[in-house]
């Protein structure tokens, strides 16, 4: 894990906020995640719950933040607890953080150890009437296994049943939704890499390469500018593969003539950039594809200009879809005739366009937020129309990140090329 410094008065900051959220007599508990198993006695790469990364800035498993801000003892306040280190564990995984580190990294005080925690949540539940659970919210995913937060809650909720126990989700989301200045700063720089790496890939990128390939010189700019690495698995899709739409085998090749789809962004300092380009393997758009390249830049610029204070995702999503329609009827994918007489459950324009045209960006690359919600300043998110015609083995997107101000908005990715003119030319001086 890439250590980028952030100010702790900034995880502070965050702790306050949710303080003047909660209701008297309360105590929040959040936990990270969970280390997940790969094979034998190796784990998958950690990533920090999202929101214990907000609170604290501290990257590391089996740690827990209990906030009880009007408890009589001050120093149960705010309590952080961390692994305790130890040298035969260091000896394995390394470094592991101390209490003068975590207090460095966090700006809380009382810092205690995983193997202190049962002694501390007495004290800290008497004085408690409404403990405020981190439980997972999701719109569309639901895990299988249950997670920290879960099981704790079972435990907690065993031991002392006769507390009131409330959702932090629905708190945090509208915490999260808007960013600060020190996240927009980050979110600049995972997108600057991004920038940097999409340059690259059009210097480099000419048909017979494999996808994986392309993968590989992404990954490599990434880390090698102090990306943690990717933000999601990344979608590499030449020709038809583009018209799968979360397509990440990536193992295909290159063909001349072909489109190259690639959904990729950076993650730096745990924040997102989420970006999609297609550019054509050899170099060159055919006709056919500058015409449908062109459609999808049209209601990109669209889209964008849509995203301002008082709309919404879904406002935004359904101003789209009509003006692709009208490009539909253009392109000849259907007539105006048959648009009149569609099945408005099953409108025409879903063959070619199925997903959404937004969605938050921050901790998360699908960061919290309402698809009803109304922008406000300070709220990023991707703005991603696109084109599927596996009939002729072409899928187009082009996504860039979209900050929300008071004065409209700004492109955070207006830096990476996207007019099929300049990704032309920039291909022209590819390396040999």
């Amino acid at each position: 894990m890439k250590t980028i410094h952030i100010s702790p008065s900034f995880f502070a900051r965050n702790r306050q906020r949710l303080i003047l959220s909660l209701k008297s007599n309360s105590l929040v508990i959040v936990h990270s995640n969970d280390e997940m198993n790969r094979s034998a006695d190796q784990y998958f790469p950690f990533r920090q719950h999202a929101d214990l990364f907000y609170l604290t800035g501290i990257n590391q498993e089996k740690t827990t933040l209990l906030l009880s801000p009007g408890n009589e003892d001050e120093s149960l306040r705010e309590i952080l607890v961390i692994r305790r280190p130890n040298a035969k564990l260091e000896t394995w995984e390394g470094h592991k953080l101390t209490r003068e580190e975590a207090g460095l990294i966090s700006g809380i005080k009382n810092i205690k150890f995983d193997d202190e925690i049962d002694s501390l949540l007495a004290p800290v539940m008497m004085q408690a009437e409404f403990v405020y659970l981190n439980l997972p919210e999701h719109l569309k995913f639901i895990p299988e296994l249950p997670g920290r937060d879960i099981r704790k809650a079972e435990e907690l909720m065993k031991k002392f049943p006769a507390h009131h126990y409330e959702r932090l989700a629905p708190i945090m989301r509208d915490l999260r939704v808007s960013k600060s200045e020190e996240e927009i700063t980050l979110i600049r720089q995972a997108c600057e890499i991004t920038r940097k790496a999409f340059m690259n890939t059009l210097q480099t990128l000419k048909p017979g390469m494999m996808e994986y390939e392309v993968e590989a010189l992404i990954t490599h700019d990434f880390i090698r500018e102090g990306a943690r690495g990717h933000a999601y698995q990344p979608i590499i899709a030449s020709g038809a593969n583009a018209c799968i739409l979360h397509y990440i085998d990536n193992n295909e090749t290159c063909s001349n003539g072909d489109l190259l789809l690639m959904d990729f962004g950076a993650e730096y300092g745990n924040y997102a950039a989420d970006c999609t380009r297609t550019i054509p393997v050899n170099g060159k758009f055919t006709a056919r594809q500058r015409d449908l390249y062109n459609s999808v830049l049209e209601v990109f610029k669209f889209a964008r200009s849509l995203m301002i204070p008082g709309s919404s995702i879904n406002k935004v999503h359904h101003e789209v879809c009509r003006r692709f329609e009208k490009e539909h009827v253009r392109l000849g994918l259907y007539t105006a005739q048959a648009l009149e007489t569609q099945d408005k459950e099953n409108p025409l324009y879903q063959q070619y366009y199925m997903h959404g045209t937004s969605h938050f960006l921050g901790l998360d690359v699908h960061d919290v937020g309402s698809k009803d919600q109304e922008f406000r300043p300070g709220m990023v998110l991707t703005c991603e129309p696109g084109i599927y015609l596996p009939g002729e083995q072409t899928g187009i997107r082009l996504e860039n990140n979209i900050l929300i101000t008071r004065d409209g908005n700004i492109d955070l990715m207006k830096d990476i090329p996207i007019e099929p003119d300049e990704i032309e030319e920039l291909m022209k001086r590819r390396k040999e």
